[in-house]
């Protein structure tokens, strides 16, 4: 009589229970790998969005006028450079200034600055008469030999000269500000506005109706962002350091950016 062979009952629930566990091992396997292809891919996303924003804030303060760039705490100010050449005569007709043609385009609504060394900061952004900065001036174009100020009945008299008798054309103002209260995750960018000479406030600033403002982040570290600014001296120009942390929305995670930029056009 042939005596028939198989599985037990307990040889088959072992199976079944090392397949469980062979099974539960590779699902926490594969999610583990797949939650770490995420996390390499948030970090390298925030690190190239860290470049970006520190890419951009680099570029512009290169091109301020050093004397201009200032920090309240809360916010990164300064003027842009539109353009740079050298003058002739300041005068006698103080509603214009003769000067060698800037070989681009000024646009109307920019004012002058003369060296400015020796002015106190805030003269840098007013317009009195005598001063470092003349009133808001007609547009320039690139062979133009000569700048007339909006008002032509506006006179206007530079309170120093430049030993190399080098004038620039400067914009209005602008401001990189962390947001306040429910917007501290968010990183402004003001343009466009008016204010006394003193540098505004981020509140200040939120606050305004007449100015233009553009998110360059929404998921900053609620006061991380610092900045500080050595300012520029006879034989070097401005240096400027701002760091701030870019925080993971999904997790607690969060990239440190820093950067020093300094910036070499010293009038």
């Amino acid at each position: 009589m042939t005596r028939e062979r198989g599985f037990t009952l307990v040889e088959l629930v072992m199976v079944i229970i090392l397949l469980g566990i062979v099974a539960t091992i590779s699902v926490q396997f594969v999610a583990l790998s797949t939650r770490g292809a995420i996390d390499v891919g948030d970090r390298q996303q925030r690190a190239l969005q860290g470049v970006v924003i520190s890419e951009q804030i680099t570029r512009e303060i290169r091109e301020a006028f050093p004397l201009t760039v200032r920090e309240n705490g809360e916010c990164l100010e300064w003027r842009p450079i539109l353009g740079a050449t050298g003058y002739e005569k300041l005068g006698p007709d103080f509603d214009r200034v003769e000067v060698q043609p800037f070989g681009e385009r000024i646009r109307e609504g920019a004012q002058l600055i003369i060296y400015g060394y020796g002015s106190h900061q805030d003269d840098l952004y007013g317009s009195d008469d005598p001063g470092p900065v003349s009133p808001p001036i007609k547009e320039v174009l690139s062979m133009d030999p000569t700048v007339t100020f909006l008002d032509s009945t506006e006179k206007h008299h530079f309170r120093e000269r430049s030993p190399e008798k080098r004038i620039y054309a400067v914009g209005n103002r602008v401001s990189i500000c962390q947001g306040q209260g429910a917007n501290d995750e968010w990183l402004y960018r003001y343009s466009d506005y008016s204010h006394d000479p003193d540098q505004p406030t981020a509140a200040e600033l939120a606050g305004k109706s007449s100015r233009t403002r553009e998110v360059m982040s929404a998921n900053l570290e609620p006061g991380s962002l610092d900045l500080r600014v050595q300012p520029p001296s006879l034989n070097r120009g401005a240096l400027v350091h701002f760091s701030f942390e870019l925080s993971d929305p999904d997790g607690d995670e969060t990239t440190e950016v820093g950067q020093e930029v300094q910036i070499r056009n010293v009038p």
